[in-house]
């Protein structure tokens, strides 16, 4: 009689090759094993050593500040351009979230590892935050994916550790304290992505912003802080937007009321055109979630000025109604091109050519977040491309620049932590794990490096407000 498998000479277990069950991706090589993932990453340190983050070698070819502002702004909406340079105006930190594509520029020409990830692409401070789940839970991570790509894990990280350097500077937090939060993002990252290294894959993979991870990042500071966000995220929902918002209407349904500069009433045609996007967007959801859409009736659409760097991108709000009059409020929000592109290639990074920046921005998303908006889609209006998602989700944020000076440490140590969790996801954490270490080495360079950037963009910054007040680019001030 033959012997069963995995008896004798069987072919489970020792005489099973073991080989990917995904096409691309290698299997860890031994169960419980570190396999050569950790060893790898050691080996890159010869190659990129951790000390070489520091450095911050500006090309004499840099576009000045007000240029970078221009050319950000080509394609957009020109009448929302001078509301955009005002926001961008108000202060570095600001200015820094409205420069993604001036950074990429400068990070393009720093020391990476060529270990790629899915990117954030704008991971500065105040792009965490909390948003609802499925159940009514609310879950914090990053939460703005307008330039997510595949690209150096390194420039997401050194672009939050920059962000905590000039919100602890409106803080009011001292130089040093600056630094020791940039520092702080960089340690978090690191110890965050050796522990992600030595738990079971799936538990990793399913890590989420909860208590357990508040006290690994040393942030317990952080929790009256975060609590207070957080009772302030449940009231913030698509009925509470819609009781202050909308008017009823004369067929007894309702409408938006406007607000401007935010919230202004569109045209029949072009409010007719996004309602009938939605069917495209519909195809792009899981089909268990069309039952729970078609419960809903399109009553009216309006435009609405978002964010700061997405100022002048064409942004939508819908109002659905249910059989008992309540609302769900979708935001169609444009997808332009990643502002990180045009500099990967100078990294020496190629890009795949992209089918639908709207289908970009969702699937990075997903690829980031362990818990998704889940009615998240995209779709086309008039050519261009969107991205759809729940407006006000029960989110609330943090922010970074209004913290108590001891806390910024805190949420710098959150974010770092929320930031490696966001990138094992599509970069194998022992990997990187392994190049990062145990000791500071990393994270004083990229300390070293935010420092310097900021000082960077406070100058970048004070050029933009002189080209204000001499009448070179218009701004205005606005809600």
């Amino acid at each position: 009689m033959p012997a069963a498998r995995g008896q004798g000479g069987g072919a489970v277990g020792g005489g099973l090759p073991r080989v990917p069950v995904v096409r691309g991706f290698a299997p860890r090589s031994a169960p419980g094993g570190e396999g050569g993932a950790k060893a790898r990453g050691k080996a890159l340190r010869r190659s990129t050593p951790r000390a070489e983050h520091a450095r911050l070698d500006l090309d004499p070819g840099r576009p000045d500040a007000v240029a970078a502002v221009e050319e950000s702004g080509r394609g957009r909406i020109p009448e929302l351009t001078p509301l955009r340079v005002g926001r961008m105006a108000a202060g570095p930190f600001a200015f820094l979230r409205g420069t993604a594509g001036l950074m990429a520029y400068d990070l393009a020409r720093t020391p990476v590892t060529g270990v790629t990830a899915q990117i954030c692409g704008d991971a500065h401070a105040a792009n965490f935050g909390l948003y609802g789940d499925a159940r009514g839970g609310l879950v914090m991570d990053l939460n703005d994916f307008d330039e997510t790509v595949r690209g150096p894990w390194e420039w997401d990280l050194k672009r939050l550790a920059t962000s905590l350097v000039l919100a602890g500077r409106e803080a009011g937090l001292s130089e040093e304290g600056c630094r020791e939060a940039a520092g702080d993002v960089a340690g978090s990252y690191r110890r965050t992505l050796r522990l992600l290294a030595r738990m079971p894959a799936a538990e990793a993979w399913n890590a989420i912003a909860d208590e357990r991870l508040v006290s690994h990042a040393d942030a317990r500071d952080l929790l009256g802080t975060l609590e207070a966000v957080s009772e302030k995220a449940r009231s913030n929902t698509s009925g509470r937007f819609a009781a202050k918002s909308t008017e009823e209407a004369p067929d007894g349904g309702r409408r938006f009321v406007e607000a401007l500069p935010v919230l202004r009433r569109v045209p029949d045609a072009e409010a007719a055109a996004v309602a009938l996007a939605l069917e495209g967007y519909a195809e792009t959801l899981s089909e268990d979630r069309l039952p729970l859409l078609a419960r809903y009736a399109v009553h009216d659409v309006a435009f609405r000025v978002v964010g700061t760097g997405s100022v002048g991108t064409r942004s939508y709000v819908v109002l659905l109604l249910d059989h008992r009059g309540e609302p769900l409020v979708l935001q169609v929000k444009e997808a332009r091109p990643s502002a990180l592109v045009p500099h990967l290639a100078t990294a020496g990074i190629g890009t795949p050519p992209v089918e639908h920046e709207g289908r970009r921005v969702v699937l990075g998303q997903r690829h980031m977040q362990v818990v998704s908006d889940v009615l998240l889609g995209w779709t086309t209006v008039d050519g261009r491309h969107y991205q759809v998602r729940q407006f006000r989700n029960r989110k609330g944020s943090v922010d970074p620049a209004a913290l108590a000076a001891d806390q910024v440490d805190d949420y710098a140590r959150m974010t770092g932590a929320l930031l490696a969790r966001a990138h094992s996801h599509s970069a194998d954490p022992r990997l990187l794990a392994g190049y990062c270490g145990k000791n500071t080495e990393l994270d004083e360079a990229v300390a070293s490096f935010a420092v310097a950037y900021a000082d960077r963009m406070e100058a970048d910054h004070a050029d933009l407000v002189a080209a204000v007040r001499s009448g070179r680019i218009a701004a205005e001030t606005g809600a």
